[in-house]
């Protein structure tokens, strides 16, 4: 019982304060990655948070094709070691290696979750008719559209309702139901 007591809240802090600077690491990739404008303040935000652990990793780590993998890279030992603590504070007898596998899938769904939440606030937003030059809505505009216009280009309008979201999201869904299992089985993640 004393045990679990402790236990819980320092699980709860390592997943809260690891989740949050790896959501971070990877939401400065997929920026990236969506051309989204860097001089906008949430972007320099991110860049300043993530610019200090990503500095000698970039030293070692090229990009490639203009991506910056080092990002990828840092998110990945981020996750391994936030997986390597919980499975030492569960104790799970396996080896702590292995958590370097098991971030692969985690990381596979975090990028699904972070561009699901990312589209379900788009259509939020799209309900209210926020001004479209706010630096939150431009730069959420900006990160789903690499998924969206396909969708859209798909589907037009129905009686000036745009349904390409809701078919977006239910790929999201499905891509993470297909996709995550297997990872999480041939990697042998006990999360």
């Amino acid at each position: 019982m004393t045990e679990a007591y402790f236990t819980n809240p320092l699980i709860f802090l390592v997943k809260t304060l690891f989740g949050l600077y790896i959501a971070l690491v990877v939401i400065r990739f997929l920026l990236q990655w969506a051309r989204v404008d860097f001089y906008n303040p949430i972007s320099q935000f991110v860049v300043r948070l993530t610019s200090p652990a990503l500095r000698p990793l970039r030293r070692v780590i090229p990009g490639y094709r203009g991506m910056d993998t080092a990002s990828l890279v840092l998110a990945w030992l981020l996750k391994a070691a936030e997986l390597a603590i919980l499975s030492l504070l569960l104790g799970l007898d396996r080896n702590p290696l292995a958590a370097l596998a098991w971030a692969v899938p985690a990381l596979v769904g975090l990028l699904i979750s972070l561009f699901l939440f990312a589209v379900l606030i788009r259509v939020i937003l799209s309900w209210v008719n926020p001004d479209p030059y706010n630096p939150a809505v431009e730069l959420l505009r900006r990160f789903t559209d690499p998924i969206m216009e396909p969708a859209q280009r798909l589907i037009p309008p129905i009686s000036g309702i745009d349904l390409s979201p809701m078919v977006v999201m239910i790929g999201l869904v499905l891509l993470e139901m297909l996709l995550l299992p297997p990872l999480q089985f041939l990697t042998g993640s006990p999360f």
